[in-house]
């Protein structure tokens, strides 16, 4: 890797070189916006580097950054980096204790605040001896604030590079189960992830993203941050759920990722506004097909979209092939916080279902069980202050246990059929995946979201959360008697493409929602399932006895209907 390929060596560049040129789109106080041009945002950064400096630690001291994504986010992040120290991203959704943990675990010296999600935030208290510095969209923090430093403190006048090899960030995991662990990466790992996208995608500093979500997970600081730094292209933010069509409308990305819930929850606004079936023949009639297509892109902020992604779980593929039908070169994608993101098709080579093959540089195979296993030069050199779970994560020859069960077709491509922790074992001694089953089902419009349950029984059965229009629906006796009938047929159309063991006996309808601030989401949404589990342990019994396919927790109230 070359000295100019690492982050620092890229922005000071692109500080030199397009001086004038915006980097950064913050929207603010509903409606407002502040732009950086590179110079500005490597001017800010500058002087908060500086400050940084002055205060004498020792070099790869760990600085947490707490906050919903926002400029100041990008920018923190890069003074930590010319500082020379190490940067710790923590999720803005997690409860106080969870940030006390991480923050203990890393021995962070200093915190950058600002937005959080969780009410219950405003009561933290940092651990002794870490004091904070407060973004603009923290509010009145109480702390030093961002603004103020950057007023005080002369910039930095040097450009201090980092080697390759130095330690850049310590991301934590968002612990589906147990504790988080601080997975460790270096400059050259992400500068190689950056360097390898771009071999196989093609793009230049014109391209625009909107970073909305988490830049504590690995998806967005690697293929927003780390990519668009090294590209030298401009980032956008959003303000929050209320802006985001607005923002995401201003920015017109020509890149865009995202997650299965929110492509789904797009889909199923447009079919609130035209019916799927009304769509369906619209797209038959040649020319007024191309101008529907154009004006639901353009609707969703999406039409000059070049490179669309999804990630974290899998994307139901007629989900998938519905927005590639509407002309966004939508694909999947597969990553770790552990390897980096590894596997990406190009549009030309999508095959549905499949997360594409191995960047270049990076080695696939099975290993017992099936598992991925991995080995590139993006693979985390270890888990911070864990020397033991480091050990256990490697085979003896250098590849890395995802825990992911794959299938791996004869052009490379992978297929993630689900992980190997989540597998479990039926009565009659058949192990199921639950992953794949629950996409089928979460593609109904009805449902928000989906567990598949059923260790140790004769079969498995779903417990499904439904959406607050779909709750609303259901207060109508004649309308939750059409979502049952509904559900029920999509169970049978499942079951019909499951083999024996797999299929699922009833559907439980519980109440929601599920959230990270009910503790049975992670910060990226993914389900703790052992916790779903024990919630509803008690009901099998009583929804198996109904022999129904679709059971509920409590029925909603027909008072309305």
């Amino acid at each position: 890797m070359t000295p100019p390929d690492l982050p620092l060596e890229r922005i000071y560049r692109w500080e030199q070189e397009r001086a004038s040129r915006v980097f950064l789109t913050q929207p603010y106080d509903g409606g407002k916006v502040r732009q950086w041009t590179w110079a500005e945002a490597i001017g800010d950064s500058r002087r908060v580097a500086n400050y940084l400096k002055a205060q004498n630690w020792e070099p790869g001291s760990r600085v947490a950054i707490l906050s919903r994504n926002c400029a100041w986010w990008i920018l923190a992040d890069l003074a930590v980096w010319m500082a020379g120290h190490v940067s710790v991203p923590v999720y803005p959704s997690l409860k106080p204790e969870s940030v006390r943990q991480i923050l203990e675990h890393s021995q962070a010296k200093i915190c950058f605040l600002g937005a959080i999600d969780e009410r219950e935030m405003a009561d933290l208290a940092l651990p002794k001896g870490v004091c904070a510095i407060s973004f603009p969209t923290a509010g009145n923090a109480g702390c030093a604030s961002w603004d103020s430093l950057v007023a005080a403190t002369p910039p930095l006048s040097e450009s201090p590079v980092r080697p390759a090899s130095d330690l850049a960030t310590i991301i934590y995991t968002s612990g589906t189960t147990g504790i988080p662990k601080g997975v460790m990466h270096t400059f050259a790992g992400l500068s190689y992830n950056a360097t390898a996208l771009n071999a196989l995608l093609g793009l230049t500093s014109e391209e625009r993203v909107l970073s909305y979500l988490p830049l504590a997970h690995i998806v967005e600081r690697i293929a927003v941050e780390s990519f668009f730094l090294w590209l030298g292209a401009h980032i956008f933010f959003t303000e929050g759920l209320e802006t985001f069509v607005q923002d995401l409308r201003r920015a017109r990305p020509t890149i865009f990722l995202s997650v299965p819930r929110l492509l789904v929850k797009f889909q199923q606004n447009v079919f609130a506004k035209v019916p799927r079936e009304k769509l369906d023949k619209l797209f038959r009639i040649p020319v007024v097909s191309r101008l529907v297509k154009h004006k639901i892109l353009s609707e969703l902020g999406l039409d000059q979209v070049r490179y669309a992604a999804s990630g974290a779980a899998p994307l139901p593929v007629d989900v998938l092939l519905w927005y590639r039908r509407l002309g966004l070169n939508l694909v999947e994608g597969f990553g770790l916080t552990e390897t980096l993101i590894t596997h990406l098709p190009r549009p030309e080579n999508l095959r549905p279902g499949y997360v594409g093959a191995p960047l270049p540089g990076v080695e696939a195979r099975f290993g017992a069980q099936s598992e991925l296993q991995i080995k590139s030069p993006m693979n985390t050199p270890g888990y911070f202050r864990d020397s033991q779970a480091t050990q256990d994560a490697y085979t003896p020859d250098g590849f890395f246990r995802t825990g992911d069960v794959c299938e791996i077709a004869e052009d490379g491509q992978v297929r993630i059929v689900g992980r190997i922790k989540e597998q479990f074992k039926t009565s009659k001694g058949k192990y199921v995946a639950p992953a794949p089953i629950e996409s089928r089902l979460v593609a109904h419009p009805a449902v928000e979201s989906c567990c598949l349950m059923g260790a140790g029984l004769p079969s498995p059965f779903a417990v499904a959360v439904l959406t607050e229009d779909a709750c609303r629906e259901c207060q109508n006796a004649q309308a939750r008697t059409a979502l049952e009938k509904s559900l029920a047929t999509l169970l049978e159309e499942t079951n019909r493409q499951l083999d024996p063991h797999e299929r699922v006996t009833f559907i439980a309808i519980v109440e929601g929602p599920w959230t990270v601030g009910s503790g049975l989401l992670t910060p990226t949404l993914k389900l703790k399932r052992p916790l779903v589990e024990q919630r509803y342990r008690n009901l099998v019994e009583a929804w198996s006895a109904s022999r129904r396919p679709v059971v509920w927790e409590s029925a909603p109230s027909s008072s309305l209907a």
